[in-house]
């Protein structure tokens, strides 16, 4: 088992940012790819960003490519997902994700989910 714990979130005004953190205990967080996803009301949960366990390769979603950053400390059992220049679209609750393979936190079928941390984005 993995157990994941989201952090970071909160309201912001339309340009800022925050620094969302994922903290694992469980299983070696080193051995598992991290992905983070979001659902806003209404809709389905979408793909965000993903990560290797090497932290070597990252995919993002086309609509944060260039502004979030997706980060991880294995000493720290930590994901972090930069999120800058904020835009109300991107209100949602952010989850985070585990995975052995980086292919599934793509498509969503992953082993562990994280409870979520609420973003609201003010325009």
């Amino acid at each position: 088992q993995v157990q994941l714990v989201e952090s970071g979130g909160g309201l912001v005004q339309a340009g800022g940012s925050l620094r969302l953190s994922c903290a694992a205990s469980g299983r070696t967080f080193s051995s598992y790819a991290m992905g983070w996803f979001r659902q806003a009301p209404g809709k389905e949960r979408e793909f965000v960003a993903v990560i290797s366990w090497t932290g070597g390769s990252t995919y993002y979603a086309d609509s944060v490519k260039g502004r979030f950053t997706i980060s991880r400390d294995n000493a720290k059992d930590t994901v972090y997902l930069q999120v800058n220049s904020l835009k109300p679209e991107d209100t949602a609750v952010y989850y985070c994700a585990a995975d052995r393979s980086f292919k599934n936190l793509i498509t969503g079928g992953v082993d562990y989910w994280g409870k979520g941390t609420q973003v609201t984005v003010s325009s």
